[in-house]
Order: C-alpha cells, then sequence, then structure tokens
C-alpha cells in the first residue's frame, strides 16, 4: 500500500498540518485508516513516521483534530522542539506510533501499574534510514521500553524499518544490543533526560529501565489494539480523541469521502515556511 501526504499551512508555525492520503488518492485517518498490520501472519506492522532522526521538531497525531493530521506540540503558547541534550541531536531514531492502536487511559497495565497516555503506541525505529516526515513504513517489532510519563504508561517499542539491508539480522531485543551497541543504552538516557531542559525532573521507567522482548511487545501493541477497537466501535468514551474515518465501515464515526475532503479544504492552503528559531540548535549539558 502506498500512502502519500498533503501539506497545509506553513511549516514552522502552528497552522501547519499534514494530512494522509489513501492509495486511491483519498483522505484518510492515520489514527484509524491506515491498517495495524502490513503483514499479520508475519507481525510486520505499519508505522507512521511523526519526527524523522536528527530532527527537533515535536511533531504528532493530532487525536483531537478531524481526520488526525500531523501537527506540532505547542506548550506554553509556543511550538515544542525537543533539546539537544549532550551527546544527542534532536530524535536519535525515527519516532512515530503504529496506527489502529489506543493506549487507553481507563486501563491500569498489570505490569506497570499505570494508566495508559491517551495515544497511539510510540515506535522508535532503528533502522539506517533517515525517514520523512508522515512516511509510513513497514516494520519488525524488538523490544519495548516501559517509560512512566507524568504517571502514564507511555510504552516506547522498538521496530526495525523492513526495507533496511540488515532487517533481517534484527529478530529481538539482544539483537541491537549485540549489533548496535550503547543505541540501547541511549535510548534509555534519551527518554530519561529529554524533558530536563524544559524544567522538569527525569523519567522514569518500570521494569527499572530494562526492554521487555519481542514476544511481549507484539502481545503490548496488539492489546493497544484491542483497545481501538472498543474505541472505533464506541464501546469505550472517545473523551476529546476524533474517531472520525473513513474506512472502518461499522463504525459510528465513518464518514464520507467528501466530508473528509472538506476536513483537509478548510485548512490553510501550504505556503512557505517560517524559519526554525536558532535557540533550537542550542545544545543542554547537565550531570546525571
Amino acid at each position: 500500500m502506498s500512502f502519500t501526504i498533503e501539506e497545509r499551512g506553513r511549516p514552522n508555525t502552528k497552522e501547519y498540518r499534514v494530512y494522509f492520503k489513501n492509495p486511491e488518492g483519498k483522505y484518510i485517518s492515520p489514527f484509524h485508516d491506515i491498517p495495524i498490520y502490513a503483514n499479520e501472519a508475519e507481525n510486520i506492522f505499519h508505522a507512521v513516521v511523526e519526527v524523522p532522526r536528527w530532527t527537533n521538531a515535536k511533531m504528532e497525531i493530532a487525536t483531537k483534530d478531524p481526520l488526525n493530521p500531523l501537527i506540532q506540540d505547542i506548550k506554553k503558547g509556543n511550538l515544542r522542539y525537543v533539546a539537544n541534550v549532550f551527546p544527542h541531536k534532536g530524535y536519535i531514531w525515527n519516532y512515530g506510533a503504529i496506527p489502529q492502536t489506543w493506549e487507553d487511559p481507563n486501563h491500569k497495565d498489570s505490569d506497570t501499574g499505570c494508566c495508559g497516555g491517551n495515544d497511539p503506541i510510540d515506535i522508535c525505529d532503528i533502522g539506517d534510514k533517515v525517514c520523512s516526515r508522515g512516511e509510513i513504513i513497514k516494520v519488525k517489532v524488538l523490544g519495548t521500553l516501559a517509560l512512566i510519563d507524568e504517571g502514564e504508561t507511555d510504552w516506547k517499542v522498538i521496530v526495525i524499518n523492513t526495507e533496511d539491508p540488515e532487517a533481517a539480522d534484527f529478530n529481538d531485543i539482544n539483537d541491537v544490543r549485540r549489533l548496535k551497541p550503547g543505541y540501547l543504552e541511549a535510548t534509555v538516557d534519551w527518554f530519561k533526560r529529554y524533558k530536563v531542559p524544559d524544567g522538569k525532573p527525569e523519567n522514569q521507567f518500570a521494569f527499572n529501565g530494562e526492554f521487555k522482548d519481542r514476544d511481549f511487545a507484539i502481545e503490548t501493541v496488539k492489546s493497544t489494539n484491542e483497545f481501538w477497537k472498543a474505541l472505533i466501535s464506541k464501546r469505550t468514551n472517545a473523551g476529546e480523541l476524533n474517531c472520525m474515518n473513513t474506512s472502518v465501515s461499522d463504525s459510528p464515526f465513518c464518514c464520507s469521502a467528501g466530508d473528509a475532503e472538506a476536513v483537509v479544504k478548510s485548512a490553510s492552503a501550504f505556503g512557505a515556511e517560517d524559519p526554525i528559531p536558532g535557540s533550537v540548535d542550542k545544545w543542554f549539558y547537565y550531570e546525571n
């Protein structure tokens, strides 16, 4: 399946949006309409790249907006950029989410003792390719880290792009430890410290910051797909989440292609980008 994107508004502004289209060119939601599986029999999943490696803009699926475009997160009225916490430059993987998954904020995880973060489940793609914003990739799940973010369970699933030349060599979390030494340690360090420049304490982890293996991670992804199924069929309360979709035929939130097009056409026209603030290139140093 080949998905494409359509940008609206001016990049590096609050109006900027990245909308998604299916192979037929119809507008869709990356949260609800892109299938979770690229190959269910082999446990190959689709992933939406929100933030390409080495970049700083905190792009994310807008779970509360119609059609859930990618937008830049806003904190205290300003566009959010992740700081360069030495020695890490921006995000150290392609960062994104698996569609048709949802971390239910009303479900307390039996392993972590915390409820879900109300978002699709996050992925960190360790493949060598630097992906583009809004790219849809097919990934193998290798393991997962359980971040506890302000009291919520926020799974970080370690994956590799199936198109990576070395993808066949990676089948479990220990393969990452063996073939990319230091990467898992850097991942824990990144998640632990990335909010410190904003004046927040270091993040905590379940399982003492240990990665869980492939089988555990796949089961975690599949459980969040079950929570999503309840969400999209209105068997659970969506709250502020926008479940507008064009392909889940038995969903009460399913809309017409015309309704979806109207959402995109109502957004600002694509225009020249604003400059990125110079402060984004600064480095943040501290002893931990």
